[in-house]
């Protein structure tokens, strides 16, 4: 069996599952109604914005407002999504028939990883489906959407690499949303003490989530907020793989 295959078992999983629907559905309507509002406001605001030489337009206001929206929600979304990857199947008793069949820790891991990115970048794109179905009718700053989107899909993908790599080392799946959950809001805020001192730049900023994602969300895409996003990313990923290779050194 690939990686491919463990993919694509696990797709089958997460739609066949409730939790998956669930989560989309009630993300996706309360989006939704997030979307009705910034347009309101945006249209309430039109004329005023209009005699401003450098206003901002729909998508300062509508467009990358509704993906921040959507960054927040991925940090209780993720983790529930990830959180039965490895946990689960440790429970289950399918992790240890997967390790038996001769798959190595890093096709299954790598391969759970996939299906997640997949869930979770067709999440992205449904979200993005709103404000772009409003092309037609007003003007769209597409390079700051596409650093917006860029930003997005960055923090998806070193969210579910850290949700997978909880998972590996919980004994239940509970446990794993928990700890990924609050290693999350950690690095989110962990320079807000130094923000608020008045600290600006330095290791405690470098290290925060926020500082890497607000700039490409304004539109400015940086060689070291891409690298962070992949180190986070890399690094998961690699703990994960150890932690499966260690259980089958175990036996």
């Amino acid at each position: 069996m690939s990686a491919l295959a463990v993919t694509r078992l696990e797709l089958r999983r997460l739609f066949v599952r409730p939790l998956a629907w669930v989560l989309g559905a009630l993300t996706l309507a309360w989006l939704a109604w997030n979307f009705t509002l910034l347009l309101g406001s945006f249209l309430a605001a039109q004329i005023r914005l209009a005699a401003l030489p450098d206003g901002p337009g729909y998508t300062d206001l509508v467009a990358v407002p509704l993906l921040a929206k959507l960054a927040e929600l991925a940090f209780l979304v993720v983790p529930l999504l990830s959180m039965s990857a490895l946990a689960g199947e440790r429970r289950e008793g399918r992790l240890a028939l997967l390790l038996g069949m001769g798959l190595s820790p890093s096709r299954i891991v790598l391969g759970k990883y996939a299906a997640l990115l997949v869930w979770l970048l067709a999440w992205l794109a449904l979200v993005l489906a709103m404000p772009s179905a409003l092309a037609h009718a007003t003007a769209i700053d597409w390079g700051k959407l596409a650093a917006a989107t860029l930003g997005m899909a960055l923090l998806l993908a070193s969210l579910a690499a850290l949700g997978l790599a909880c998972s590996a080392f919980a004994s239940h799946p509970a446990l794993a949303a928990a700890a990924a959950l609050v290693l999350t809001l950690g690095l989110w805020a962990v320079n807000m003490g130094a923000q608020l001192a008045g600290m600006e730049g330095g290791a405690i900023n470098w290290l925060a989530m926020s500082s890497h994602l607000q700039p490409l969300l304004r539109g400015l895409v940086t060689s070291a907020d891409v690298a962070w996003f992949a180190l986070l990313t890399i690094v998961c990923l690699a703990l994960a793989i150890r932690r499966v290779a260690a259980e089958r050194e175990r036996g």
